[in-house]
């Protein structure tokens, strides 16, 4: 058993560090002297030690209690997450390595890439488990097999075109972990279709006002009630990027089309006007 002074002189955390992980709970002692002293066994050290990593990604110490706390998660299922956390980390740099010695050889152009290759592949694979069976034989018909698929996937999200993209998509969900978070967690399809079916609700309500002033409370408050509804289905922070997006998407002639059709002629453009109205002014 060790006691914190030595635990401090052998991981380089301070004695009031430890006081301070013991009184919120994260790293209790093992045990303590009859005077009362904290004392830390070998498995102790370990845990501290998983801790510390977590602490390097700046993790906050409230997250690594709920997960260090997690019943459902054994030692080997802690280190497996903090090793593809240690790998994401690698990539970044080593991609950031590339940038600088492409730099340093002449080519101004630095890589700012939002997500790792691990990261795509990740977000793939929750693309794939959330996705009905058919659809999913349908693509791999299509791609000639998975690998043929994941491939073409990771490919086209690693492009500078497809990251730039991403890179306000994460924006709009106030960082890239909770936009991860989000695909991990995705709404039901009940939840969905009923949001699909209050979104109809909303663009049959904002069509009533077409010719009205777009600044009026009346137009204002139905593109408020649109913003908070898309916030809620996205799952996200600030609903402003999206709303925006949702504007231009309406001008897509496609899109415009198919909303004409079921609204009325030139009722895309209003919709347009009415979103940007609110966001921009």
């Amino acid at each position: 058993m060790r006691t914190v002074k030595e635990v401090s002189e052998l991981t380089g955390v301070s004695t009031r560090t430890l006081h301070y992980y013991d009184e919120i709970g994260l790293f209790p002692p093992t045990d303590k002297s009859e005077a009362g002293y904290r004392l830390y066994d070998d498995r102790a050290i370990e845990i501290l030690q998983q801790i510390l990593f977590f602490r390097e990604f700046g993790i906050p110490l409230k997250d690594i209690k709920t997960v260090m706390k997690n019943p459902s998660l054994d030692r080997n299922q802690i280190l497996q997450l903090q090793r593809e956390m240690l790998v994401e980390k690698k990539e970044r740099m080593e991609r950031l390595i590339a940038s600088i010695d492409k730099v340093l050889k002449g080519d101004n152009k630095m890589d700012f890439s939002v997500f790792t290759k691990t990261e795509i592949e990740k977000m793939f694979q929750l693309m794939f488990d959330s996705m009905p069976e058919e659809m999913r034989q349908t693509a791999i018909g299509e791609f000639g097999s998975l690998e043929h698929w994941k491939k073409h996937y990771i490919e086209a999200v690693s492009s500078e075109d497809m990251q730039k993209r991403y890179a306000k998509v994460v924006e709009w969900y106030g960082g890239k972990d909770a936009y991860l978070s989000t695909l991990e967690n995705p709404i039901s399809r009940e939840v969905a279709e009923s949001y699909k079916k209050r979104e109809d609700t909303i663009r049959k309500k904002l069509i009533e006002k077409r010719g009205s002033d777009l600044n009026s409370f009346e137009v204002k408050a139905i593109i408020g009630e649109y913003g908070f509804v898309m916030k809620q289905v996205c799952q996200m922070k600030e609903e402003e990027g999206l709303m925006l997006a949702v504007a231009q998407s309406y001008r897509n002639r496609q899109c415009q089309q198919a909303i004409d059709q079921e609204y009325g002629e030139g009722a895309a453009e209003f919709f347009a006007q009415a979103i940007e109205a609110f966001y921009c002014n």
